[in-house]
Formats: structure tokens, C-alpha cells, sequence
């Protein structure tokens, strides 16, 4: 009687307990997901050096919850002798079931990397194969990291499942993208559909993202940073992981910024709000910052203006601003201004694309008036030019090159 009476007393303590626990791991789990998240990506960044540890020291400055690779992780050949010095030297403490010599590795994989052609250098990729232990098939794979549902793919024409948009491995991303409930949903490989690089663009990858429900696509194969909006959806290069870098040539219709002036890393905020993209450079200098919002049923770009409390100007028939050349080369221009008897430009205001003031000069400017300008000290990109005025505020697109 008193073993019964302790049993059921057990039992229904042990069921009570249960519960709790599954209920507490379930709010706590829900905690999680809504939390931000923080994510690193760096590209074509697999060579032991200088260059790469200050790419990787950068990025454990930022505590991310993982970090994603964009292809090219172990120079120059993808061998089984050099993938633990170019890879697990610098980010062991993120890679799961780590076996090399640098040290301890994560209790749970932190680091998701994507093959390179450099990576395909050896026989079936087979060195990277046996480094990782990754899902699906390890060429290609999903995985999520709070609201981020994140789709890796094979971009090599060595890819046994195929390279276009129709091919098996292009039919696995579209089912599973479509099945994902995920609020963003971010596509990476290492061959860039567009690019203004040294490689340009990889036609045979402009696959239909967007209409599958893609936020962003990053990628890399040029060693620099560019973003590029194509049919209002945006394509990132990210090349500057600290192998080498090249230099971007002529600009591909949809380029809003390009940067190879040093290496970096991009840092992936996301909350269910919104998510944030943003390449800083290894000095810590931030280079670019792309926001995307759920706010709205269409995903916009935030782009913060300065607002002095003044009238954006309507242009009047003898009011002219013009800026030339513009594009810009090396930051380098002419403002010409004709301007009413009774108007003068007193200030001059540069922004970056996220409403950030990079620059501003003191003016005096009427009449018919020229002055020229050398912002060679500021990154590739656009940026904005307000004229201020007495009563009056003029705003001009300015792309330096």
C-alpha cells in the first residue's frame, strides 16, 4: 500500500515535471527564434596568412551565431594537406566534430561553407567532403539559424546534381525553398549570377530566386565587395576574405556600391522585423549597410535622408545643378550651379545610401558658379549630395567610381 501510494505519487511528479521541462523548452525555444541573430559571411578567403587571420579576427570580434562561406576555402588546390591550416587554423571553434591540430572545436557546427572551383581542384572535392560534416549530401543543404532559413548551393560545373535552374540540385532549392515558412530566406554559392569583377557574371546562375521566394542572394568568385539590384532584388559579392583582392571594372548596370580596397566580411543582423546586411572592412570601417523590412508587403531599402526642417527646392526654369562627370572617377567632379538672384548654396552634404553623412563643406555658391571636389578618400558607391540653401534644400544622386 505505501509502494503504490510512493509510485503513484512518483508518477504523477515525474509526469508533472516532464511537462514542465517540455513547457519551458518550448518558450524558451520560441525566445530564441525571436531573438536577433548575428551571422558572418566571408568568400574566397581560404589561404593561411595575414590576410585571412585579420578577416577571422574581425569576425569573433562580432560573436556571431554562425558563420556562412561563399566558396574557395582552401587554396590553391583544395587539398587534404592544406584544409586544416586554411580553414580550421582560423575558425576551429566554430566547426563541429572538429579533428584537426588547432585546437577545440564547437559543441554543435557553427560554420557552413559552400564549395569553389578551388575547392573542386582535387578529385570530387573529396578533402572538403571529409573535413565537414554538413546535411543532405554536403554539396548542397539548408539549415536555419533563428528567422533565417539559410540554402546552400553547388555552383561548380563539377556539381554531379547539375548547375541550372532545372537540374536536380536547381528542383531540390525550389521545393524547398516553397516549403519554408522561414521569414527570410537567404541563398548563397560561390559563383556570382552579376558582378563587375575581374570573372563578371555567371549567366547559367541567374536562376529565378526571387519568384522562389528568395530575400537575397550572396556569392563571391570576384575578390571584392559589390551589391547589385536586379527586377528590385538584391544580389551580393563578397569576395574579400583575405586571399587576394582585384580590382572591379566597368560597372554592370544594377550596381549600387563596389569596394576592393581591403579586405572584410559581410554581418548579417536579422530580427522578424528586418533583416540587415552590412560589409566592413577588416579596419572596422563599414562599408555598406543594405536593410530589408517586413513592414511592407514589397521588401524595401532603407535609406535614411538628412532632414534639417528644410523644403526639398523645386527646380525653377533658371535653376540648374549639374555634376560632371558623374559617375565620378576616383571621387573627382565639377558642381556647376545657376541659381535665382535671391538664392545662394551655403553647405554642402554628402550621405551614404543608409542616410549616414560622410561628408559635408562649408560653400558660398551664387549665381552661375562652379567649384570642383575630390572625395577620393570615400569607397565606390552611391551617394547623395544635398545643396543647402537660406530657404532651400537641393538633393543630386552622386556615383563615385
Amino acid at each position: 500500500m505505501k509502494t503504490n501510494s510512493l509510485l503513484g505519487r512518483y508518477g504523477f511528479s515525474k509526469s508533472r515535471t516532464i511537462f514542465s521541462i517540455l513547457f519551458l523548452f518550448l518558450i524558451n525555444f520560441g525566445a530564441l527564434k525571436a531573438q536577433n541573430v548575428k551571422v558572418a559571411a566571408i568568400g574566397d578567403f581560404g589561404l593561411a596568412g595575414d590576410g585571412e587571420k585579420a578577416v577571422a579576427d574581425l569576425v569573433k570580434s562580432w560573436n556571431v551565431d554562425g558563420i556562412i562561406t561563399l566558396g574557395d576555402n582552401n587554396y590553391e588546390d583544395g587539398e587534404a594537406s592544406t584544409i586544416d591550416e586554411n580553414v580550421g587554423q582560423y575558425y576551429h571553434e566554430f566547426i563541429g566534430s572538429y579533428k584537426g591540430e588547432y585546437g577545440e572545436g564547437a559543441s554543435s557546427n557553427k560554420f557552413w561553407p559552400s564549395l569553389g572551383n578551388h575547392d573542386w581542384y582535387t578529385p570530387n572535392a573529396q578533402p572538403y567532403l571529409d573535413y565537414f560534416e554538413l546535411p543532405n549530401n554536403e554539396r548542397y543543404y539548408d539549415f536555419e539559424i533563428g528567422d533565417i532559413h539559410f540554402f546552400v548551393v553547388d555552383s561548380d560545373p563539377n556539381e554531379p546534381s547539375g548547375v541550372t535552374s532545372s537540374s536536380r540540385q536547381g528542383r531540390w532549392l525550389q521545393r524547398r525553398m516553397e516549403a519554408s515558412s522561414a521569414q527570410w530566406k537567404v541563398v548563397y554559392f560561390h559563383h556570382a549570377p552579376y558582378s563587375s569583377g575581374r570573372h563578371g557574371g555567371e549567366s547559367g546562375m541567374q536562376w529565378p530566386f526571387k519568384e522562389w521566394g528568395a530575400t537575397a542572394v550572396i556569392a563571391a568568385h570576384d575578390h571584392h565587395y559589390e551589391r547589385i539590384i536586379k527586377d528590385d532584388f538584391v544580389y551580393f559579392v563578397n569576395g574579400l576574405g583575405g586571399a587576394s583582392r582585384y580590382s572591379v571594372r566597368s560597372r554592370i548596370s544594377g550596381s549600387q556600391v563596389d569596394y576592393d580596397d581591403n579586405d572584410g566580411a559581410m554581418l548579417i543582423e536579422a530580427s522578424s522585423s528586418e533583416i540587415v546586411f552590412k560589409f566592413i572592412n577588416v579596419e572596422g570601417t563599414q562599408i555598406d549597410s543594405y536593410t530589408i523590412s517586413s513592414n511592407s508587403a514589397a521588401t524595401v531599402a532603407k535609406t535614411t535622408a538628412i532632414d534639417n526642417g528644410l523644403v526639398q527646392s523645386d527646380f525653377k526654369e533658371n535653376t540648374k545643378v549639374v555634376l560632371a562627370p558623374n559617375p565620378a572617377p576616383k571621387g573627382q567632379f565639377d558642381l556647376s550651379v545657376n541659381l535665382g538672384e535671391e538664392e545662394s548654396v551655403n553647405s554642402l552634404l554628402l550621405t551614404n545610401v543608409e542616410g549616414a553623412l560622410v561628408w559635408e563643406k562649408e560653400v558660398s555658391l551664387k549665381g552661375n558658379s562652379k567649384e570642383s571636389f575630390n572625395l577620393s578618400h570615400l569607397p565606390r558607391g552611391l551617394y547623395y549630395l544635398q545643396l543647402i540653401g537660406n530657404n532651400f534644400k537641393i538633393t543630386e544622386e552622386l556615383i563615385i567610381e
